[in-house]
């Protein structure tokens, strides 16, 4: 299972000095904290996609491949890379070029985005939403797996013998993940390419997530990619951390009133109790979250949200002392106990590579001499190869 953080690169007033970081600082402190998530031993970095104030993260891709030039283990992600108002064929490309200098160290989680203006500005309708995200991924789908692709659809000019390059890295395109907080259709799409689904669920109360992740495995069984419990899950989260509770609540509070996104809204102990946010000591984290798959089965990623609000870089990079230090290896031993063998690991690139191999080993002799390259992934991008034999410790 991997652990790790991610950020939607707010721009917030720090409300208890009333500082504003300026863009050129808040950049800098958030490559320091995905420096620091690797050395105290998490999985995941994650950077969202905003193309308005107060975010500053409008290049998503420039920012990871200099994260990947300075670590050597991180996993980068996106927490939304907006398949709405994006061109497929540069998604493909910029992360096909990200795989190939990270070394394969690369996912991205796709999204709709919920700033409406954003449409527009990339001469899209908000209103076309949901056929913009089908039709651009089926198209982004194609354009990783097919060498020439041929294309019409409504909302981009046709391709006629297209080649996106660089190709993805061995032949094996960046895992999708299909991020949604409360679209059905998300879920629907995540499950029919047998792709990984993503609930960042840090807003509503479990009840609506559990019914969304439901609908997510159901389907993905119902498509043949395997089980429902085989389905690739990932969780959203938040926390705030101190020796003592008391502590961790006095100093958060006003952080979690001021914030951009919930601020002014429900009290901290009312936002608590519907949501995962655990403000707290690390104990009171690891127990809240080793509770999660009684709520949602077992599952592959576990993000957490831990650098907005305004909190400054020096109190962000104590909290990820916290959570590697403290609070990932209890969850990465709680949430291994009676993990049923079936249960896949999150993907890895690796991973990926040795099923897709080990797929091919199985096809007859005369099959594999036509094509020495060995198959292309399928529409899971991981099959059922991956989910048992292709299960990595380090994954």
């Amino acid at each position: 299972m991997q652990f790790g953080i991610f950020t939607v690169s707010d721009i917030t007033a720090d409300p208890t000095t009333g500082r504003t970081p300026g863009e050129a600082e808040r950049i800098r402190d958030t490559l320091a904290i995905a420096r620091h998530a690797e050395e105290v031993g998490l999985d995941v970095f994650a950077l969202g996609e905003h193309h308005n104030p107060p975010f500053w993260s409008s290049s998503p891709t420039t920012t990871l491949a200099y994260i990947a030039a300075q670590t050597d283990r991180l996993v980068l992600s996106t927490a939304t890379t907006l398949i709405t108002t994006n061109d497929p064929v540069k998604i493909a490309e910029d992360f096909a070029m990200l795989q190939h200098l990270s070394g394969g160290r690369v996912d991205l989680m796709l999204g709709r985005g919920n700033t409406a203006p954003v449409y527009p500005w990339f001469g899209k309708d908000i209103r076309e939403g949901l056929p913009l995200a089908v039709e651009n991924y089926a198209l982004l789908h194609r354009l990783w797996r097919e060498d020439v692709v041929d294309w019409e659809g409504r909302f981009r000019t046709p391709l006629q013998g297209f080649t996106a390059t660089p190709r993805p890295l061995d032949g094996i395109a960046p895992f999708v993940w299909h991020g949604s907080i409360r679209t059905p259709e998300i879920a629907e799409q995540a499950a029919s390419y047998g792709d990984g689904f993503f609930a960042n669920n840090i807003f509503w109360p479990k009840e609506h997530y559990q019914r969304l992740i439901a609908l997510y495995r159901r389907r993905y069984a119902d498509h043949g990619h395997g089980t429902p419990e085989q389905a690739i899950v990932g969780l959203g989260g938040q926390a705030f951390m101190r020796a003592r509770s008391q502590d961790a609540v006095r100093e958060f509070r006003p952080y979690f009133d001021n914030a951009p996104v919930y601020g002014h809204g429900p009290s901290l102990e009312d936002f608590s109790e519907m949501t995962p946010l655990t403000v707290g000591s690390p104990q009171q984290v690891i127990d809240r979250y080793a509770g999660m798959r009684e709520h949602y089965g077992d599952y592959q990623r576990q993000l957490f949200l831990m650098d907005h609000a305004g909190l400054p870089l020096k109190t962000v990079l104590e909290q990820l002392d916290l959570l590697g230090g403290e609070v990932v290896p209890v969850l990465r031993r709680e949430l291994a106990q009676n993990r049923p063998p079936a249960v896949p690991d999150a993907p890895t690139h690796a991973a990926r590579v040795a099923a897709a191999e080990g797929a091919r080993e199985t096809r007859p002799p005369a099959e594999r001499r036509d094509d020495p390259a060995g198959p292309r992934p399928s529409a899971t991008g991981q099959g059922s190869a991956f989910g048992v034999a292709a299960r990595r410790s380090d994954a």
